[in-house]
């Protein structure tokens, strides 16, 4: 395998890895449930792809970076519509936002 890869593989390796931590002090400094899914979904979403490809680089068989490929795939299919459906979820049982929440979208719909 060629250095230009290696070196290809372990900046996306990292990316996303980087990604995944500051997930997790989103998760701890965001001041409400609605934030932090915001922080979860989108940064470990990206990260997870990103590790994703880098995983595929480094692993250079099409087999497995078929499969790799689908992990993906389904991750960016299932976790923006888990989080959309936690929120909602979590809006319905009357959760407080937070005071530095300016829009609140479902507010007609909470009927």
């Amino acid at each position: 395998m060629s250095a230009a890869i290696e070196v290809a593989a372990a900046v996306l390796l990292l990316a996303g890895s980087v990604l995944a931590v500051l997930a997790g002090v989103g998760l701890q400094r965001f001041p409400d449930v609605f934030a932090r899914i915001h922080a979860a979904t989108k940064a470990t979403t990206l990260g997870l792809v990103l590790i994703v490809f880098g995983a595929a680089l480094r692993i250079g068989d099409a087999g497995d970076a078929a499969k790799l490929a689908l992990v993906a795939i389904l991750q960016f299919v299932t976790a923006p519509v888990a989080a959309h459906m936690v929120g909602r979820a979590s809006y319905r049982a009357g959760t407080e936002m937070s005071d530095r929440t300016a829009v609140d979208e479902l507010g007609d719909d909470r009927a």
